[in-house]
């Protein structure tokens, strides 16, 4: 199955309001032509309703939508060649997997063969060769996702657009759809947006991840830039599992807890900061630190046992909590100090980052 040529989207200016609630402030956006990108934010944060402008149904109050070089901003949504992945799936319980499918194309005047050969191709894209007679009760919750984009993708739109497809799946069946769907994203090579609160899902997935919060976006960036170098506060918070201790810069040094720190990068406007620790990147040390590397002396608090990992919680000398996480094996669990012990440790100045103690972009 190949989809037409993929098209970039540009969104300039796009502002919607809800009363005294700005659900979109003036957002800019480019989406490059084939790219998966992700729309990642807490609920209320204006994700949803972007997806829904780009899909035709919501009108903003002001802006400029184009899909490669057409305005499409007052275009109705069937005309703006674009497939449809809901949350809840919207599959026609009263038709069979083929009848469903088959739907776009019979309202595009699809028939006969080339109908029958379409729907076809889809469910073998999809993996569901052999499923057209099924009803749609007897599927699973998996094979319901995958119905529902088959239907999206069998009139062969250039852009796809999703929103949190797998919210109602278990968590390994997620995990496994989350693959399998990047997978045909790279197959197809539509452009691709997909809407999730889901941080790892964003992650695991994207080319890129737009965060968005109170309507505005607050950083645009490959997975790991944004995992391993925030913007602020929020998307630290947001992304992943943190961390924050207040900092100071004395005399042109940074210090936590009466500790210098030597940083890898730092925000470069005045105002409160914070350092952030992630807990898989700090390592118990038994011996001296390697070179280039932080120290922070702490208080072990508790040991939490996770199967393939463990927690250690501690707190510095001057009571901030802090934690550390490890591999589970028998040697590091042997080795950890117990509660009520000092322990020191290390982090690597390359994964020491200070950020803006804002919940907003930075200048």
């Amino acid at each position: 199955m190949n989809l037409r040529a993929a098209v970039p989207i540009a969104v300039r200016g796009l502002r919607k309001t809800y009363g005294a609630v700005r659900a979109l402030d003036d957002v800019d956006l480019d989406v490059r032509s084939g790219e998966f990108l992700t729309l990642l934010g807490p609920s209320g944060s204006g994700k949803t309703t972007l997806l829904m402008v780009l899909a035709g149904f919501i009108r903003p109050d002001q802006g400029s939508l184009q899909f490669g070089e057409q305005e499409v901003i007052r275009l109705a949504p069937h005309k703006r060649d674009i497939g449809m992945v809901f949350q809840n799936y919207a599959l026609f319980p009263h038709m069979d997997v083929a009848a469903n499918i088959a739907y776009p194309l019979k309202l595009r005047g699809v028939q006969g063969a080339e109908l029958e050969r379409r729907v076809d191709n889809a469910l073998q894209t999809v993996q569901l060769g052999g499923f057209g007679p099924r009803r749609i009760d007897q599927l699973s919750g998996g094979q319901r996702q995958r119905v529902a984009l088959a239907r999206a993708i069998v009139f062969e739109p250039r852009i796809v657009l999703m929103d949190e497809p797998l919210s109602a799946l278990d968590k390994q069946l997620r995990e496994r759809m989350q693959i399998e769907l990047r997978q045909l994203h790279d197959k197809l090579g539509t452009t691709t947006i997909y809407v999730t609160h889901d941080q790892r899902e964003a992650l695991t997935m994207s080319d890129r991840i737009a965060v968005i919060h109170g309507g505005r976006i607050m950083q645009l960036d490959k997975p790991h830039v944004i995992y391993e170098q925030p913007a602020n506060r929020f998307v630290a918070e947001f992304i992943g599992e943190s961390t924050f201790l207040t900092v100071q810069l004395d005399h042109g040094a940074w210090r936590c807890s009466g500790q210098r720190l030597e940083v890898a990068s730092a925000p470069v406007t005045a105002g409160p900061a914070v350092l952030m620790l992630r807990p898989e990147r700090l390592r118990i040390l038994n011996g001296e630190p390697e070179a280039h590397s932080n120290v922070l002396n702490a208080r072990v608090a508790n040991v939490i046992y996770q199967g393939d990992s463990f927690l250690l919680q501690a707190s510095l000398a001057d009571g901030s909590p802090i934690s550390a996480r490890g591999i589970a094996s028998r040697d590091a669990l042997a080795a950890i100090p117990r509660p009520g012990e000092q322990v020191r440790l290390g982090l690597s100045v390359a994964d020491t980052v200070v950020l803006a103690d804002t919940q907003g972009p930075t200048a």
